[in-house]
This record gives structure tokens, C-alpha cells and sequence, in this order.
């Protein structure tokens, strides 16, 4: 079946809040480290070698603003930023230790996904609704093109609810594994009879990485 419209999430390299374990949220997000920069590089490299993109889309946070302007300057694409595109909205917990956090409220924020993990933060399925709406929209705006999110491993968490058809729960669901500066691709596909399907061609796609560690050890 031929592909029609496609979805590439990129997620953002390794940043200064991963490393030191707290909460990086629209408040206290500083970038990526050196060693994200690093793999976002060599993530960029390897994309400049795919059909070109139509559209760059990102989140307003440091670490996916950063990853975005190295991805943007490598293909030649005009970031776009929506807000809409933010990972999850941590309230009081912003900028707090995460381990700490997590303590309190007795797991990762999908544990109880109908309560927000602090004061004034996003319950996670309020999350995925607004998530799935600007995927939703960002799909529809760019039918029938290749579509590039410098993504949180949230936005790629609910591209999996999304595009699955998964249902809100009220407890913990299985989750999914997303490393730094990996890739995950959707694939509309439409048969002869011309329907179209969603499938995911790739997910958790760190062959750019890998191969510059084996490199390096070799």
C-alpha cells in the first residue's frame, strides 16, 4: 500500500533535567547537555539523508527548542512552535526532584492517570486529549506530506494512544520505551480500495547513535 501522510517524532537529545533528576517543566527546563547536543547532531546528520520534510513542528520547552534549531539549520526548515505541543503540565512540581515527587504520589504520572501529580498540574489522560488534538490538527493541516516533531517522550507516548485508538483508563496501562534523539514514524497508508490505516513503520530508532558508539569503541 502505497504511503500517503507521514509522522516522524523526534525525541528531544538528552537535557540538564534528565541528568539531575528534577522536574523540567515550562518554568525550569534549561536546554540539553553537551552530550544532547552530541546526539541530536548525529540525529539531524542521519535525517538529512531521508525525502525532504514539509514541516518542523516543536514545543516551546529549552531541551525540544534546542533540538529543533540543530534538526531546522540541517534541513533547511522554519521551526514552528505550538504550545499546544508541551509535554505534560507538572504544576507545583515544576522544578522539583523527581524521585520525590514520584515518592508522593506513589508513581510516574500514568500510575493514577485520572490525578494530577501536584497542585495545578495536567491529569495524564487531559494530557493525551489536548495531545491527540494537535496531532490530530497537525495531520490534517499536512495531508499527504512528511511531517517532523522534535517531540517529549509524552508527545510520543500519546501518538501511541492517538493513532492506536487506545482507551483513557483509570489505572496504569504498559508504557513505552523512548531514548534520547530516537525516532518513531507513522505511516498513513491508503489500499486500493482507498482506505487509509495508520502504521508505525519504526519506534525507538537509535541506529544513528548506536552506530557512532560502535564507532568510537571500535
Amino acid at each position: 500500500m502505497p504511503v500517503t501522510t507521514e509522522l516522524v517524532l523526534a525525541r528531544h537529545g538528552e537535557a540538564a533535567c534528565n541528568v539531575a533528576g528534577f522536574v523540567g517543566g515550562s518554568r525550569t527546563c534549561t536546554g540539553l547537555t553537551d552530550h544532547g547536543r552530541e546526539q541530536v547532531a548525529r540525529l539531524a546528520t542521519r535525517l538529512t539523508g531521508e525525502p525532504a520534510f514539509d514541516a518542523l513542528y516543536t514545543s516551546p520547552r529549552q531541551r525540544t527548542q534546542d533540538t529543533a534549531a540543530a534538526l531546522a539549520h540541517a534541513l533547511n526548515l522554519t521551526i514552528r512552535t505550538d504550545d499546544e505541543l508541551r509535554g505534560l503540565d507538572h504544576g507545583a512540581a515544576d522544578g522539583c526532584d523527581w524521585t520525590s515527587i514520584k515518592t508522593r504520589f506513589g508513581g510516574r504520572p500514568q500510575r493514577y492517570p485520572h490525578q494530577p501529580i501536584a497542585e495545578d498540574a495536567e491529569a495524564w489522560n487531559t494530557y493525551l486529549d489536548r495531545a491527540s488534538r494537535i496531532l490530530a490538527s497537525l495531520i490534517r493541516r499536512h495531508e499527504g506530506q512528511r511531517i517532523l516533531i522534535a517531540a517529549h517522550g509524552e508527545t510520543i507516548e500519546a501518538s501511541f494512544a492517538f493513532l492506536l485508538g487506545l482507551p483513557r483508563s483509570e489505572a496504569e496501562q504498559p508504557g513505552i520505551v523512548t531514548s534520547h534523539a530516537s525516532l518513531t514514524r507513522w505511516q498513513q497508508h491508503r489500499n486500493r480500495f482507498g482506505h487509509t490505516v495508520w502504521m508505525l513503520a519504526a519506534h525507538n530508532d537509535i541506529q544513528h547513535l548506536a552506530a557512532a558508539a560502535e564507532a568510537a569503541t571500535g
